[in-house]
């Protein structure tokens, strides 16, 4: 099929208008304030993102790429319908329970990341270790949607897959890497407009929503945003329904598209480019490619600048540099932004079961991260013991129950397995939410047994090798002193250390510190007072 010239000249137009507006965003970024608080800038926009944008820039988030295709796609499955479309419904609750329990004591605390509230509470090798997921389902995630984004591409202007992703890659990076969450935050303003209008022409644990959280200039301001992003992904999810109803009840054998419809060509998650191109008129479909382009990079840019973000704070500054100068975070920022993000482009091109791997690293996000977020913030006293185990056995029951999507057979087979026509055994048991409360509790279990036998004498202080429970002037503890006293580091981005305190039955699930409500005093005294 020929080569649309008309297709490219739109996307670079489209390409050169989001570069445009991040450069600016950049410049906004640099001129913001003092050099010492840039890397606070970069990484939470300087914590005086409005709702407006705010709002603009969570909502276009969630709404990527995989949210549109695959939600289009469920649509037009006869097999699955309006009522698989699960995604609009799931992304909006996630978002409604973000903003009612998680986004008011993240945002009170003045954290700057998703891991800060870990590796106060549980030390800076437990918050390495919740690294890895969290990196994993970021940079999975990136990978996944810019291999989509290629497929998406080629088939609408006929150009090289390879060289597609390529190039929205190198966009999606460069403005991230010169302007952090500010680039981020105001070309998602202008990505959700064209999706919005390109496709009406046409027819929770994750950093990347932490890092909206925290960059709200208030923590009602983030409650607000998060209830604003939920409503907006539900309005974002009616032009993909409409595309998906209109593919479904096309006579496809009447359009230059072929005989065959694209289920039976086995393209039905391709249905909403195939929409755009073979039953709009050619200017609507180079809409609905901008806008799908739009949605991808929405997404792409905010799991590169959220892994980056999380290794420049808390593997490379809270853990080894921790007298780092601002100017080398910046750096190491923008260095990890080139890496993270050549690096998801790699595996879109090179790696074919992406998807599956980004599956799996999702519900690594979900079991591990999940249930010691629940921890860190409403049970008080857990400690890293019961972290460490949660951690291992949450692990240890997701990979043992197989994933169909790397073909990785189950090691546990829980009731209601059965093979597919691959030989693989499939689950029915829901062994993932099993895994997940099994990490939940056995953090809390294991948390309060440790504390008993180092508190009631049944193990010597010796023993306390995290220095978790009975260790006064250990290293651990020293570190976590100096990193809230560090000049470096903002009083306002962390939560005081506290010395550890028995507790009781009676206080075991209330961490009343979560609750604080800094509205009563001046906005961000909250936590410098208590310097």
């Amino acid at each position: 099929m020929a080569f649309q010239v008309e297709g490219l000249i739109a996307i670079i137009v489209f390409y050169l208008l989001i570069l445009l507006v991040g450069i600016w965003a950049a410049w906004r970024t640099k001129n913001s304030g003092s050099s010492e608080e840039r890397s606070e800038a970069i990484i939470v926009g300087g914590r005086d993102i409005g709702l407006l944008v705010g709002g603009f820039t969570m909502t276009a988030t969630w709404v990527g790429g995989g949210y549109i295709n695959g939600t289009a796609e469920a649509v037009y499955v006869p097999d699955y319908g309006l009522a698989w479309a699960q995604a609009p419904i799931g992304y909006s609750l996630s978002l409604i329970l973000g903003g009612l329990f998680f986004a008011k004591p993240m945002r009170s605390k003045g954290y700057v990341t998703m891991l800060d509230p870990f590796q106060q509470i549980y030390g800076k090798r437990m918050g390495g270790l919740l690294f890895i997921p969290a990196l994993m389902g970021e940079m999975f995630w990136a990978a996944a949607i810019f291999s989509a984004l290629g497929a998406t591409i080629s088939v609408i202007i006929n150009v090289n897959v390879q060289a597609s992703v390529i190039v929205s890659a190198l966009i999606a990076t460069l403005y991230t890497l010169v302007g952090g969450l500010y680039s981020v935050a105001y070309t998602d303003v202008v990505q959700l407009f064209c999706i919005f209008i390109g496709l009406m022409l046409g027819g929770i644990p994750w950093q990347a929503y932490f890092q909206r959280v925290l960059s709200s200039s208030s923590a009602t301001y983030a409650q607000v945003l998060s209830f604003l992003a939920a409503f907006g992904c539900l309005v974002m999810a009616l032009p993909a329904i409409l595309i998906g109803a209109i593919g479904a009840s096309t006579d496809w054998n009447q359009t230059s598209y072929g005989p065959l419809g694209p289920k039976d060509k086995n393209e039905a998650d391709m249905i909403l480019p195939i929409v755009l191109k073979y039953l709009c008129p050619v200017y609507i479909s180079f809409f609905g490619l901008g806008a799908v382009s739009a949605a991808v990079m929405s997404s792409a840019d905010s799991s590169i600048l959220s892994a980056s973000s999380m290794f420049a704070r808390n593997i490379y500054q809270l853990s080894f540099r921790q007298n780092a100068s601002d100017k080398e975070i910046i750096w190491v920022m923008r260095i990890t932004v080139f890496v993270f993000g050549a690096s998801a482009t790699a595996m879109a091109l090179l790696t074919k079961t992406v998807y599956g791997l980004w599956y799996l690293s999702s519900d690594l996000v979900y079991i591990i991260i999940f249930p010691q977020l629940l921890c860190v913030l409403f049970v008080k006293g857990t400690n890293t013991y019961g972290a460490v185990t949660g951690y291992v056995s949450g692990l240890f029951l997701r990979i043992t129950g197989g994933e169909p999507y790397l073909y990785l057979q189950p090691l546990i087979f829980y009731p209601g397995y059965y093979s597919d026509k691959n030989g693989i055994y499939n689950q029915r048991f829901p062994f993932k939410t099993l895994a997940m409360v099994t990490s939940f509790l056995s953090n809390i279990c294991i948390s309060y047994l440790a504390k008993y036998l180092f508190e009631s004498g049944t193990l010597p202080p010796k023993l306390d090798v995290f220095d978790a429970v009975v260790a006064r002037h250990s290293e651990e503890n020293m570190d976590k002193t100096i990193l809230v006293k560090n000049e470096n580091i903002k009083l306002d981005e962390l939560a005081p250390v506290k010395p550890r305190q028995s507790i009781t039955l009676s206080t075991t699930f209330t961490n009343k510190e979560a609750f604080v409500d800094i509205d009563s005093s001046p906005e961000g005294s909250g936590i410098e007072d208590n310097s």
